[in-house]
């Protein structure tokens, strides 16, 4: 064979990614208020665009009834080009060993689910302002209430010191008896348990601060893993007691605060906000985008007929003017398109997941990324973007969009049933079980068929375990601690 250069011709075929197809990739995923901050930049790059009021005949996100009966028709029409792409190509848990001491009912969601988020900033001040505030009237001298104030910066949400004392020190470049000094300052400041380092030290500060701290309560505080195990022998032995002592000391313990720098609102938090808004509509539903962090760009085609005339015989200057012109239309065309994808999307999530809007998350059904965007008739990964940080209001709440694509299990009436719903059905029987008559787990198994969950008891565990409830030997010694505590 001879060796030598020659010409070859070949037929490829490759994905070739434009930056305005990158940018509509993007422009999918972003929840409102981030879409409200791209198009701030977009006004401060481009003369041409300018924020315009919406219309509600004019918005693309106008209301769409989807109607069960109906397979959640689109108003928005069948033949709308939809976006469809397909790019293939310091935190300590400060109650761990602790448990439920308190005795107090978890913080989970109810039957419907999580509620509307109030992840907002309370009203009022923060809780390093409100520290801040009383150090001054409290520290000896300058020197004290700069490491006072130095220490405030450290305390988590909840109001515990996230360093130690040697840490700070060195930090500082102090000693560590003036640490330690000043974190007796922070203290002594309001509410008080702030500045502790573990929850028992939280806990004895709020039972020095009530006169209650004697050697039993001491005792007690110290051994609040025993509290959490349900071990009341033991700790009447431990803190030499009798009966009625113990109930009266195990009261005061509840009425303590854990994490008392909870009461005060965060500046490190923000509020969810809708990016769909569902409200009820006769036998369906009105789906509609929220407006209210939704802007509206048009395009000033006045300003552009005076640049163009401006610019009269200056080819640079109209390639720019047009090239402007070209990027303010396909921006404008991208926004509909994205809004319409939007809400062809979240109508057949309402379609589907119809029966939790009207009765709650016992009702709530698998569903799967893929079966949406087949019944669509659009990419997986475009309903995977367009369900990425976006969050649906509606009577039950505020959800975010993935929280209705849940994983199955077998039911009575061969649909299937979600997760959520059969952990919905645990947390129900849990709830009202007999404190004498704790439901085991394999009780659990046979309840839960005679409901229509076609469950293993690993299942059952593994689904117990993942919503915070203890096993039926901890919800026993729990359930006793509480009886005792009763007045």
């Amino acid at each position: 064979m001879a060796l030598g250069p020659r010409l070859d011709l070949r037929q490829s075929q490759s994905l070739v990614m434009t930056p305005q197809l990158q940018q509509a990739i993007r422009l999918l995923a972003l929840s409102n208020l981030e879409l409200e901050a791209f198009i701030g930049e977009a006004l401060e790059a481009n003369p041409l665009l300018e924020m315009g009021e919406v219309s509600r005949d004019e918005a693309p996100d106008a209301p769409i009834e989807a109607m069960p009966q109906e397979a959640g028709a689109d108003s928005a029409g069948e033949g709308d080009a939809a976006l469809d792409i397909d790019p293939s190509a310091l935190d300590r848990d400060r109650d761990t060993g602790d448990a439920d001491w308190s005795a107090a009912p978890s913080s989970g969601a109810g039957e419907d689910g999580p509620s509307i988020d109030e992840r907002g900033t309370a009203d009022g001040p923060s809780l390093p302002e409100h520290l801040h505030a009383q150090v001054g009237i409290v520290a000896r001298d300058r020197r004290e209430e700069f490491i006072a104030r130095a220490l405030i910066d450290q305390l988590d949400e909840a109001g515990y010191l996230s360093l130690s004392v040697g840490e700070v020190a060195q930090a500082l470049g102090v000693p560590t008896a003036e640490v330690e000094r000043a974190l007796t300052v922070v203290q002594s400041l309001d509410p008080t348990g702030v500045g502790a380092r573990s929850l028992a030290e939280c806990i004895a500060l709020q039972a020095r601060e009530a006169d209650r701290y004697d050697p039993c309560m001491a005792r007690l505080i110290d051994n609040l893993d025993l509290v959490a195990r349900g071990e009341v022998a033991r700790l009447k032995r431990m803190c030499e007691v009798d009966d009625e002592d113990f109930a009266e000391m195990l009261a005061e313990l509840r009425g303590y605060d854990p994490k008392p720098g909870l009461r005060f609102g965060s500046s490190g938090e923000a509020a969810v906000v809708p990016d769909i808004l569902l409200v009820p509509s006769g036998m369906g539903w009105d789906i509609t985008l929220n407006e209210a962090t939704l802007p509206r760009l048009i395009v000033n085609r006045s300003y552009y007929a005076q640049l163009r005339d401006g610019a009269a015989g200056d080819k640079a200057a109209n390639a720019w003017l047009r090239d402007q012109l070209a990027e303010a239309n396909w921006l404008l065309k991208a926004l509909d398109q994205r809004a319409r994808t939007i809400l062809r999307v979240a109508a057949e999530i309402v379609k589907r997941q119809d029966g939790f809007f009207r009765k709650g998350v016992s009702e709530l059904k698998p569903l799967t990324l893929r079966a949406v965007a087949e019944e669509i008739e659009l990419h997986e990964s475009t309903v995977s973007r367009v369900t990425s940080n976006k969050y649906l209001a509606c009577p039950r709440g505020t959800f975010e969009l993935k929280y209705f694509f849940t994983s199955g299990v077998a039911s009575a009436d061969g649909e299937g049933a979600s997760a959520e719903a059969v952990k919905s059905a645990i947390r129900q029987l849990i709830e009202a079980e007999d404190p004498g008559a704790i439901l085991s787990d394999d009780t659990l198994v046979d309840l839960l068929k005679a409901k229509g969950f076609d469950l293993a008891r690993r299942t059952v565990a593994k689904y117990r375990e993942a919503m915070g409830i203890g096993s039926s030997v901890q919800r026993r010694r729990a359930k006793k601690l509480a009886g005792i505590g009763q007045p």
